[in-house]
């Protein structure tokens, strides 16, 4: 376990800020806080570190929304969101992440702006009512998030792009985005033991990290709880967009 307070300086704002987005305040936290722990550690490592805590969250998140969620969101989007991972885990070696990462971020930067005008541009007031069920649709982004989870740690903006315009309640939102990514960082186990990432040393620095992460989860979850969907909802539009800009920025840098 790392012995420098310099490295918990970092890796605990990381924490905390990640598990405020697990609570569903939303993945720009969560980008937000990842670099601070490749400040200390190296990326691969970092995400080593932070998967068993995810985990961890994602099992505080499922008890807290385990009443809300939306299943025919999660039937029509898992099986290809498991497919991507798979098709990551084969051909990670083969796709540049940085590359990854810019084509997503720059889609969904173009999905938050084209959402901005559309409801505050000049041609604002009128009701955009909420998109159907897109079974292609939903295939197609789950497989996208699943990929791009695995290989960018970028799968979030894409079930985003499917998800946000259903316009779901907030709690119903929440729930489903809770249980997707949930299941996803479970699948994610098998291919990083098997790439030898989550040895005794990472999974040691996980337990020192692990008490910031219910704290975390729960004020961001009491958070949502208390947002009006007028509110929620062109929140978690910023959210994506910044969450996008930054992906793009990781991108362009390498």
């Amino acid at each position: 376990m790392p012995q420098d307070l310099s490295f918990y300086y970092a890796a605990v704002p990381a924490v905390l800020l990640v598990g405020l987005a697990k609570g569903g305040m939303g993945d720009a936290l969560s980008l937000i806080g990842l670099p601070f722990l490749a400040l200390v550690v190296s990326p691969v490592e970092a995400a080593a570190i932070l998967l068993p805590i995810l985990v961890f969250m994602d099992m505080i998140s499922l008890v807290v929304w385990r009443k809300h969620g939306d299943w025919t969101t999660l039937k029509i989007m898992l099986p290809g969101a498991i497919f991507g991972i798979g098709l990551g885990w084969a051909t990670s070696a083969l796709v540049p992440g940085n590359i990854l990462r810019i084509v997503i971020g720059a889609v969904t930067i173009f999905f938050c702006l084209r959402y901005f005008w559309n409801n505050f541009g000049p041609g604002a007031g009128r009701v955009i009512p909420p998109r159907g069920q897109r079974p292609v649709a939903a295939g197609f982004w789950g497989t996208f998030s699943g990929y791009g989870s695995f290989v960018a740690h970028a799968g979030g903006a894409p079930f985003q792009i499917y998800a946000l315009p259903l316009k779901l309640q907030p709690r119903e939102y929440t729930g489903t985005s809770v249980r997707f990514f949930a299941i996803l960082n479970a699948v994610k186990l098998i291919p990083y033991f098997a790439l030898g990432q989550l040895d005794t040393q990472n999974l040691a620095t996980s337990a020192t990290l692990l008490p910031f992460a219910p704290l975390a989860t729960l004020a961001g979850a009491w958070c949502v709880r208390r947002m009006k969907p007028e509110i929620f909802y062109p929140f978690m539009y910023a959210m994506a967009l910044i969450a996008a800009l930054l992906i793009v920025r990781e991108g362009v840098g390498g």
